[in-house]
């Protein structure tokens, strides 16, 4: 199956999550990515670089510590979706709200939706946004 990565569930295996069983299922998540690969919206690449920043301003990690990290994502096969984002604007408009989510996190439900994936993220609403629209939340019970 394949698996939609957000920013939350990236960045945890940089920044390492305080719940200790959400620690774990980001190495699971991380070995899922490394052998399979994931799918992403455009918009993670802005997502995942403004975190990146906004850890560094305030000094949890360093310049370095993020090149080094991105440096470690390139060999992996984590695909941009190329959906044209204007063509899945309404959608995730919608899904929005119906889900009353941000257009971001309803962008990541409409790529799971549209893809029949699997959602990898620690966002608790839109995880359950992703249940309650029928889509599989990576780590839930099968």
């Amino acid at each position: 199956m394949t698996l939609v990565l957000d920013a939350s569930m990236t960045l945890a295996w940089l920044l390492r999550r305080r719940d200790p069983a959400e620690a774990a299922l980001a190495i699971v998540a991380l070995d899922v990515v490394r052998a399979t690969g994931a799918v992403v919206p455009p918009l993670w690449y802005p997502e995942v670089g403004n975190a990146l920043l906004l850890a560094e301003r305030q000094k949890v990690i360093t310049a370095q510590d993020s090149v080094s990290f991105l440096f470690s994502l390139a060999p992996w096969e984590i695909h941009e979706d190329r959906f044209a984002p204007a063509s899945i604007q309404t959608k995730a408009i919608d899904l929005g709200r119906i889900h009353n989510l941000t257009a971001y996190d309803a962008t990541y439900l409409e790529l799971a939706i549209r893809r029949g994936a699997e959602l990898a993220t620690f966002d608790r609403k839109l995880a359950e946004a992703a249940r309650t629209a029928g889509v599989r939340v990576f780590g839930d019970p099968a």
